[in-house]
């Protein structure tokens, strides 16, 4: 009987095999620790599921505990009516420091990326110096601002009290109408993760702009004004996507800075963190599938709508637009 010899595989046929082999890896944990969880926790959503015992289904009850009671509170204006109002109370909260975190953090690393964009002696030594503290991690940097903050010990209130002349500085972590502006200070501390993007693109764009600009006549502020802004467009844009993304997962800081409970007065009870209570200290996962999932919808939202208004202000080098 004849040998029947198999036909060699392609070049091309192999490099695919290589390269799904390459990818089967990270294939499974996407689909195990990713897609799985997501995937349970959607079912968890409708089930009443308090980790010991079996998932009770439960259909929508968990959603209309969250939006139940709106027509009411709309018309009175009573937190009371809501059929959770600590779960709107931190939605507003987290949407507080979102409208002054996001864009301080963004003018502030634009602000930084420019001036270390300028060749000076030494440039590169304060570039690592204002990196440095965006890789330390969230737990030790929140316990340094919880003393710094320190109403009475702190250094901040030491500097405002002798330096300043404020006689009375805020109470900051331990006053109801500062902690978030307090954690919007404390969130300031790692800029440096964005100010390297920006310096990235700043170092991007072609110096034949500048010349042109030059030639016609521009100034330092009209060249800024109209080359170094709109060829930026891209990186704010981006910067801005994983900013409000980031904003809205908050919680290593505010759960270090209040030992997990949100005071004073629940003025720090962030979305997460309330989130987490309800999972890990009420052991409601039902509920808290049912945050998690609201939140997902919440920040693709807010993303889709940021996709949305990219046309009207993101340019990119040699896009033509129409009128």
């Amino acid at each position: 009987m004849a040998t029947r010899f198999r036909k060699p595989l392609s070049l091309a046929r192999r490099e695919a095999l290589a390269g799904y082999a390459f990818i089967v890896p990270w294939l499974i944990g996407f689909l195990v620790f990713t897609v799985g969880p997501m995937l349970a926790s959607l079912y968890y959503s409708f089930t009443d599921f308090n980790i010991i015992d079996p998932p009770r289904w439960v259909g929508l009850d968990n959603y209309i505990r969250v939006f139940s009671g709106i027509p009411e509170y709309l018309m009175t204006g009573d937190p009371r009516q809501l059929g959770d109002p600590l779960f709107w109370k931190s939605l507003q909260v987290t949407l507080y420091f979102a409208a002054l975190a996001l864009p301080l953090n963004l003018l502030f690393s634009f602000i930084l990326a420019v001036l270390l964009n300028q060749k000076v002696p030494g440039v590169n030594i304060w570039r690592t110096i204002f990196f440095l503290p965006s890789i330390i991690a969230g737990v030790a940097v929140a316990l340094l601002w919880v003393r710094i903050l320190n109403p009475k010990i702190g250094i901040l209130n030491v500097f405002l009290q002798d330096v300043v002349g404020i006689a009375r500085p805020p109470g900051w972590l331990q006053d109801p109408n500062w902690a978030v502006p307090a954690l919007v200070i404390m969130s300031l501390w790692g800029v440096g993760g964005s100010m390297i993007i920006y310096l990235a693109g700043l170092q991007g764009i072609s110096t034949e702009l500048y010349d042109a600009a030059k030639v016609d006549g521009a100034n330092a502020w009209h060249r800024f004004w109209a080359v170094t802004l709109p060829m930026m467009t891209p990186v704010l844009f981006y910067n801005l996507v994983l900013g409000t993304i980031g904003t809205f997962q908050y919680f290593t800081e505010v759960y270090v800075a209040t030992s997990g409970t949100g005071d004073p007065q629940r003025a720090t009870l962030f979305y997460n963190l309330y989130l987490y209570q309800n999972a890990f200290r009420y052991f409601d996962m039902g509920y808290a599938s049912t945050m998690a999932w609201i939140l997902f919808v919440i920040v693709l939202t807010l993303t889709a709508l940021i996709f949305r208004s990219s046309d009207a202000w993101v340019f990119y080098e040699g896009q033509l637009r129409g009128k």
